[in-house]
């Protein structure tokens, strides 16, 4: 694994921080068992700071007929429904959450052409609830495969999650499973889907990044 390119000053601005504040501790602080739980407590910090904006080295399994999943996370809606925006037509939508404990990087979910890429400022709601889909900051991908069929994608900011990174520009070409940007914190990805994609996944379950076939169009 390695660290992502767009997260190396959080990570350092956490290193800093924790650093500061242990010296502070062990500097003013005269009760040395307080001083040593909240020493761990910034070490773990700063090592989960660094495992969650790392980038993994996984096997794609996606291509231009396989749907594979843009991040780690756990499938919390499967259904038909109608996208606006772009789409303006009925799709298969399927909702995956990241929580905290979930590696954020993100991939391309199949192989194709940027047909659209739209960013979109809004709100930043819990990511689980229905209505962020809509109204959170996100942003919206769609690839065309070589046979004509759109998958979209959009990278939706959390409660907590204050950046989106997307490097999608329509008309760029992208390979299934490698990397397309990083959301900061807790997050949510949906993908529209065409009605008849045979879903491969089932709401409760966790998929992994690149590693995990949501669908097949």
């Amino acid at each position: 694994m390695r660290l992502d390119k767009n997260t190396y000053g959080t990570v350092l601005a956490v290193y800093l921080f924790s650093a500061a504040a242990a010296f502070a501790l062990w500097r003013w602080v005269p009760v040395w068992w307080v001083n040593t739980l909240l020493t761990i407590f910034l070490l773990w910090f700063c090592s989960w700071q660094t495992y969650f904006h790392m980038v993994p080295d996984r096997t794609p399994l996606g291509d231009e007929h396989l749907v594979s999943a843009v991040s780690d996370g756990k499938v919390v809606f499967i259904g038909p429904v109608f996208a606006g925006g772009y789409l303006q037509r009925d799709c298969l939508m399927i909702s995956v959450y990241m929580d905290f404990w979930d590696l954020h990087a993100n991939f391309w979910p199949v192989t194709g052409t940027v047909s659209y890429a739209q960013y979109f400022p809004g709100k930043h709601l819990l990511a689980f609830k229905p209505k962020a889909s809509e109204e959170n900051e996100h942003f919206c991908t769609a690839i065309r495969t070589p046979e004509g069929k759109e998958v979209l994608f959009k990278q939706l900011a959390g409660g907590f999650a204050r950046r989106i990174v997307c490097y999608a520009k329509k008309g760029m070409a992208v390979r299934a499973g490698e990397q397309c940007g990083i959301i900061k914190f807790g997050s949510r990805i949906d993908y529209y889907l065409p009605l008849d994609a045979k879903v491969r996944v089932q709401v409760g379950e966790l998929v992994k990044g690149v590693s995990s076939i949501l669908a097949e169009i």
